[in-house]
This record gives structure tokens, C-alpha cells and sequence, in this order.
């Protein structure tokens, strides 16, 4: 439901980043019509540059239940140089809606972006929904041990990576999803395409790099 949720929104871009006192996770990110883009800049907010958020202090204090929306344009005088050029200006995003969303031990930036200001930033009310969406799916996510990073994918698509990971044969999954052998190729070809990856070892790395 949240990921069908938020095609509806408007928007180029999403990421969506779990937040802990000393480390950060990439749960979800997507660009609709630059897959790479999305994953080159997950890597680059990992790498460091999340320490160096704004809205990180903000959403560390934040109260479980609670889900806050801020603009870019709100914050705008608190981003350094260099991290507006690497994040915002390179790559050409230049409207971000970013929900602060706190459940639990859980601590999530959902952040959507816009490669335009020519269209109207999306509604409030239906972002903050999209927030309380995503605490609920990455809170089920998490429960169940599959993972979060595989969520853009379509059910076959999961289910292809997932049999990969287990160290499946083609063959197998297809047994098991009831398809043809080279239609498990063709699901495999679409999820790394979508994941930004173009391997089995890319994609056993950014599994395990969401689990450490």
C-alpha cells in the first residue's frame, strides 16, 4: 500500500532512511525515472552525510507517535554549502518535502522529492499520510525479516531476489512462483535494474548492509 501510495504524490523522487543515535540504514530509495540516481545518492547520505542533516537533531528527539513535515524551504539557511551542491543542486532536486516519523525505537526520514518548482509541492495532509503508512509497513517489514530494501520490487520480483538469496537455481524459484525459468531471468533483470545494482554479490551486499 505505501509503495503504491506514494506514486500518487507528484513526486521524482523518494528515499526513506532509518535513523539510530550512531548509524543510519537506507530502507527505500527510488527515483522514477532515473533508478541510479536514487541509489548513488542513498550511498552518499550514508557515507556521512546524514550527520550533517539539519533535521537530524529534530527527529533524535522527536516523541514516538508523531510524524512532522518540513520543507526544504524551511531549512534552507542551515544547509552548508557543500551539502546543498552534493544532494540538492548536482543532481537537480530542487523541492523536498521531508516527514519526520517516530514509532518506537523506529525513527524514519520519508523525503520527496521534486526535480521542478514548476508544480505545487504535495499536499500536506496526504504527505504526513504517507508518513504514518510508512511507520506502519517498515514496522511489518522489520517483524517479518524481509528485507526492506527489496520493497520496490513487485511480489514476483521480491520473490525472485528472495530465492536468489537463499541460493536457488533459476529453476527453482520458477517452481516455486509458477513461472517459466526465463521468466525468473526477466524478474531478476528488472529488480536489479530497479535496486541499482547489476549482480548476485551487489545484491547479497546491500541486503547485508541494511542488517549491520
Amino acid at each position: 500500500m505505501f509503495c503504491d501510495f506514494v506514486e500518487t504524490l507528484g513526486i521524482d523522487q523518494i528515499m526513506v532512511f532509518s535513523i539510530g543515535e550512531s548509524q543510519a540504514s537506507c530502507l527505500m530509495s527510488r527515483h522514477f525515472s532515473q533508478t541510479a540516481l536514487a541509489d548513488k545518492l542513498a550511498s552518499m547520505y550514508l557515507d556521512g552525510w546524514y550527520k550533517r542533516d539539519p533535521l537530524l537533531p529534530e527527529l533524535l528527539a522527536a516523541h514516538s507517535g508523531t510524524v512532522t513535515l518540513r520543507r526544504l524551504s524551511e531549512i534552507a539557511t542551515e544547509l552548508d554549502a557543500d551539502y546543498r551542491h552534493a544532494l540538492f543542486d548536482a543532481p537537480g532536486l530542487l523541492a523536498k518535502t521531508t516527514l519526520l516519523c517516530v514509532s518506537g525505537d523506529l525513527r524514519l526520514f520519508v523525503s520527496l522529492y521534486q526535480m521542478s518548482t514548476a508544480t505545487s509541492q504535495p499536499d500536506p495532509t496526504l504527505s504526513s499520510l504517507a508518513g504514518r503508512l510508512a511507520l506502519l509497513h517498515f514496522e511489518r517489514q522489520t517483524q517479518s525479516g524481509t528485507p526492506t530494501v527489496l520493497d520496490v520490487l513487485s511480489k514476483r520480483e521480491r520473490a525472485t531476489c528472495l530465492g536468489i538469496l537463499a541460493g536457488q537455481k533459476a529453476e527453482l524459484i520458477a517452481a516455486e512462483i509458477g513461472v517459466a525459468p526465463s521468466t525468473v531471468v526477466t524478474y531478476r533483470k528488472r529488480a536489479y535494474s530497479k535496486l541499482g545494482i547489476s549482480s548476485r554479490a551487489s545484491l547479497f551486499a546491500i541486503c547485508r548492509a541494511q542488517q549491520t
